[in-house]
């Protein structure tokens, strides 16, 4: 901007200060809007594999639900028609305990892993029961945490319920 003072034409203007200063604001304000993108992609992430996860773990209890009875110890993953699962009660990997009547698949993909269960009710052989309690277990790790999804559902033995 221009003056004029005692017949002097002066310019004035900002100073290397002013400039300096306005630089810094205009850095600690783009740092926080970074900031702000890099949080917001985390929790579309997170979201996306909560979905993820969900849809996983309620597949599995659905087909067990859907399945004939006979058939509930057996899953086949991929519907291809050839079981890749067969649970077990025998103590060993995922399964806790042999033989107390919890029947133990488990299977990993996409960075989710699934544990899945079928309590017999009476305990004892899937052909003698007549309920059975299926539990699903889905956990996953997002941003350095392990988050975990827990879904159920309850089913009778068409066999004692006269639906068959």
């Amino acid at each position: 901007m221009r003056r004029m003072v005692a017949g002097i034409q002066e310019c004035t203007g900002f100073s290397l200060v002013e400039v300096m200063i306005a630089m810094v604001i205009l850095a600690f304000s783009i740092l926080g809007v970074t900031a702000m993108f890099q949080w917001g992609e985390y929790g579309l992430q997170q979201g996306s594999q909560r979905t993820r996860a969900l849809a996983m773990a309620e597949a599995r209890v659905e087909a067990k639900r859907a399945g004939p009875w006979d058939a509930m110890l057996a899953d086949d993953l991929d519907f291809d028609g050839i079981a890749e699962v067969r649970m077990t009660d025998d103590g060993a990997g995922d399964d806790e305990k042999a033989a107390d009547g919890i029947y133990t698949g488990s299977a990993e993909r996409e960075g989710i892993r699934l544990v899945w269960t079928i309590e017999t009710l009476p305990s004892g052989p899937m052909s003698g029961a007549g309920l059975a309690v299926i539990k699903t277990h889905a956990s996953y790790r997002t941003g350095g945490r392990w988050h975990v999804i827990d879904v159920g559902a309850l089913r009778a033995n068409p066999n004692y319920v006269g639906t068959r």
